[in-house]
């Protein structure tokens, strides 16, 4: 998602800079070799070895007037095109190209797009691009067509991520992190939305040094070393921030987090003022948790036995719910729900219990990324080996799609 056409210009033309370093026309130790132009038959052949006669002499003297000159047309064109200046100019300098008979090293030559080919090229090492940091894409549209896609049961889930995330990120200055809460049973797509939603802001997706991803029991094991832990997150915490001005922070097995680490994560989420900034700060926390499933769950069965669709099942009915037992847990020691009554949570995002068509669906999905053949038989033998509750019903899948991808094993050749 772009961050409107100042930054853009800014990151290309931060781009352009070094490009026409690199192509520069001083003939410097390092710069790399032009490309060959149409200069190269007046040059004559040298045989290796031949000392650097005269002739040798002006035919490199021209070689590099003629890349001093192509830089030359490259920075009019950039001007104009980044910054809207000298436009007349360069209008002329076309024109007359274009007019001669003559080849020369001109955009029509070479290609407008010559420059913008460059730069993108240039830019995917470095940090100067449409978001201003190459690591950061914010491809909302993108996340929005996956979701679609490949997000099966979840038609809160798929609507309310989209909305929220595009609103922050449209957002001058956002006045406080974006908190994000995601309940439901395990395999109901908790984790996989987490996964798209960093590969789409982030060109690296979870690899990328803007994301950090925290798991409970794995990162946080033992109570006793608590202290050590929150010195530990908030200097994680803080180093990451330093290096992205949009950073995406997952907790995993939130309902498992150790209420004393709420002290290192607590002042990172809360309100600030970004006045002074010259880049408004942007972080992003997702906690991921099973509770809360029951109650969903329940929903989710009563609408069944009314008839009603799932898809009737509002936002603002599963919410005020899921807060109410969330805030309950919280006199039980869950730490992660007493950011509720702090209002630093910003939205409790739900995850309905998968049926069985669900489940064919990720059985199809998951032969599809192995490349591998399927009947819709196969589909169906793969959703029979899954636990459906509750009991008498059948109706949803114990393990939502979890086990899915390990299931289709069973029929390979």
């Amino acid at each position: 998602m772009g961050q409107g056409r100042l930054p853009a210009r800014r990151g290309l033309g931060c781009c352009i800079l070094v490009l026409l370093l690199l192509l520069g026309g001083s003939g410097s130790p390092g710069t790399p070799p032009p490309p060959r132009g149409p200069w190269a038959e007046e040059q004559g052949a040298v045989a290796e070895g031949e000392p650097w006669g005269r002739a040798r002499y002006e035919a490199v003297k021209k070689h590099l007037g003629a890349v001093g000159a192509l830089s030359k047309h490259y920075w009019r064109y950039v001007a104009c095109k980044v910054w809207q200046e000298g436009c007349e100019e360069e209008e002329k300098e076309q024109e007359e190209r274009q007019s001669s008979p003559i080849p020369s090293w001109g955009f029509p030559l070479v290609g407008q797009d010559y420059l913008e080919i460059l730069s993108a090229w240039y830019c995917s090492f470095g940090k100067c691009c449409e978001t201003g940091d190459c690591r950061i894409i914010n491809n909302i549209t993108g996340l929005e067509a996956d979701l679609s896609g490949q997000l099966h049961g979840q038609h809160l889930a798929k609507e309310v991520v989209v909305r929220v995330l595009q609103g922050f990120l449209q957002s001058p200055r956002p006045r406080k992190a974006l908190v994000l809460s995601f309940h439901g049973w395990s395999g109901t797509g908790k984790n996989f939305v987490a996964r798209l939603v960093a590969s789409h802001l982030y060109r690296d997706g979870l690899k990328s040094e803007c994301v950090r991803v925290f798991v409970s029991l794995l990162h946080f094991p033992h109570h006793n070393y608590v202290d050590s832990y929150k010195a530990q997150l908030q200097r994680q915490i803080s180093e990451t921030l330093r290096r992205c001005r949009q950073a995406l922070f997952i907790f995993d097995e939130a309902e498992k987090l150790h209420s004393g680490l709420l002290d290192a994560i607590r002042p990172f989420m809360a309100h600030h003022d970004s006045k002074g900034q010259a880049e408004p700060q942007r972080s992003i926390f997702l906690f991921l948790s099973n509770l809360g499933g029951n109650t969903i769950n329940e929903v989710a069965l009563d609408f069944w036995r009314a008839g009603r669709a799932r898809e009737e099942i509002s936002m603002e009915l599963l919410e005020q719910r899921l807060r109410l037992e969330l805030q309950e847990a919280a006199e039980s020691s869950y730490a992660h729900s007493h950011l509720l009554r702090e209002n630093l949570i910003d939205v409790v995002v739900p995850f309905l219990p998968l049926e069985y068509h669900h489940v064919k669906l990720c059985a199809r999905d998951a032969f599809l990324a192995r490349g591998l053949p399927y009947t819709e038989a196969t589909l169906d033998q793969v959703a029979q080996m899954m636990v459906f509750v509750p009991k008498e019903e059948k109706l949803f899948s114990a393990q939502g799609c979890k086990s899915v991808p390990q299931r289709i094993n069973y029929f390979l050749p």
